[in-house]
């Protein structure tokens, strides 16, 4: 028998603007230069599955499989485009496959179920291996992103549509998703606006490697090797991050004037108490995301987000109970994981966890101000029972 042919190396690439993700693509292409390039534009319908239209080009791509992927096709975006990149696969042989997508997807969720093994039907992970996220920015684009939230789009996350994201939102979960961000940027100009945007997506994934690019399509930037080799896991990092009681990362430090700040607390929230807090721990936020553990809601964990000068909190799971065991089941092996790392004897997972970003944070205010919404000693003896009575205008009073 001969060797295993060795697995294609996939990269995503995503951006805020047409030129951006161009430029991303070619930024990578120049890198690699035997890479094929499979572009896919998404469109979502009212109803029904979304429409999707894909091109193909690269070395040994021949017009036969180009224009087969060409045709527009109405379906299941994960199905056809795991079946377009494996035919590809078979087909070219690539070393390096790029899959350029467009902004109609909600990141993470997409990639988890582009990624998840089907029964009866060829596994991508049998042909490719991941490689590192990249994303465009085009800074002038994304803080006008980050300032619109008057309107909503319901993207497509792999099995259904979303409910309503601001533009604000979908900004910045691309650039959370990221594991590379390309800011574009004028040469020699004396724009401030990329430096400013790259300390702002240093700290909304702080893992991630930035790199400024001019926006002419001939720049020769070089790629930082790590964006060209795989991606351990990244399945299964994907799915944790998905998790509604992952705690976002924070960058440590203070760059061009922004910071993170990470507030955790054991004891339930006042929902009375935190509302009032709102225009003291908001001031100055930029994007902020996490969970808490409302008084009025005990056994709910909920859900918190903000961007731009949008925000949401909602009940997005049941507290795993000791005992439980359906529940303990049903849970994924990341969520049964970060369970056991912050087990209390008393409170179970039960906690409050929320990363800032913005600019010029007032850390000890911020954090004091969410102190102070907590239950004290008093109100926390009361128990369940007497937590429910408290009067919530974040998600409405629960009934008696």
């Amino acid at each position: 028998m001969g060797s295993p042919v060795p697995k294609g190396l996939l990269s995503i690439v995503v951006g805020n603007t047409p030129a951006a993700r161009g430029l991303a693509v070619d930024t990578l292409v120049r890198a690699s230069p035997c890479a094929v390039v499979l572009a896919a534009s998404i469109h979502c319908r009212e109803t029904g599955y979304p429409v999707v239209q894909r091109f193909a080009a690269g070395p040994r791509v021949s017009p036969s499989v180009s224009q087969h992927m060409s045709r527009v096709a109405t379906g299941d975006p994960a199905v056809i485009l795991r079946q377009d990149l494996v035919a590809i696969r078979r087909t070219v042989r690539p070393t390096h496959l790029v899959l350029a997508l467009s902004d109609e997807l909600d990141l993470l969720p997409f990639l988890v179920e582009l990624w998840r093994p089907r029964t009866g039907a060829s596994a991508l992970g049998d042909h490719y291996v991941p490689a590192p996220v990249v994303a465009g920015l085009d800074p002038a684009a994304f803080l006008a992103e980050l300032g619109c939230v008057h309107r909503a789009a319901r993207l497509w996350d792999g099995t259904d549509r979303t409910s309503a994201l601001t533009p604000a939102e979908i900004a910045a979960r691309r650039v959370e998703a990221a594991h590379g961000v390309l800011v574009t940027a004028q040469p020699s100009s004396t724009d401030r606006r990329p430096d400013g945007v790259a300390a702002l997506a240093r700290h909304l994934s702080p893992s991630a490697t930035l790199v400024q690019v001019a926006q002419q399509r001939q720049t020769t930037a070089k790629l930082p090797p790590s964006l060209l080799r795989p991606v351990p896991d990244a399945l299964e990092e994907w799915r944790a991050r998905l998790e509604p009681v992952t705690v976002a990362p924070a960058r440590p430090g203070t760059d061009l004037g922004v910071t993170s700040v990470v507030w955790r607390a054991r004891r339930p929230l006042h929902p009375q108490r935190l509302a009032d807090a709102l225009p003291t721990v908001m001031a100055g936020v930029v994007r902020s995301r996490g969970h808490l553990w409302l008084s009025s809601r005990p056994a709910a964990a909920v859900t918190w987000r903000s961007a731009g000068p949008h925000m949401e909190l909602r009940e997005a799971d049941r507290w795993l109970e000791p005992g439980d065991e359906s529940a303990w089941r049903g849970a994924s092996p990341q969520r049964r994981t970060l369970a056991s790392w912050f087990w209390h004897d008393y409170y179970g997972e039960r906690r409050n966890a929320l990363t800032f970003t913005g600019t010029d944070l007032d850390r000890d205010r911020l954090c004091s101000a969410l102190d102070a919404a907590l239950l004290d000693d008093r109100e926390l003896s009361l128990g369940w029972g007497g937590w429910a009575a408290f009067p919530d205008p974040l998600l409405g009073d629960v009934p008696l």
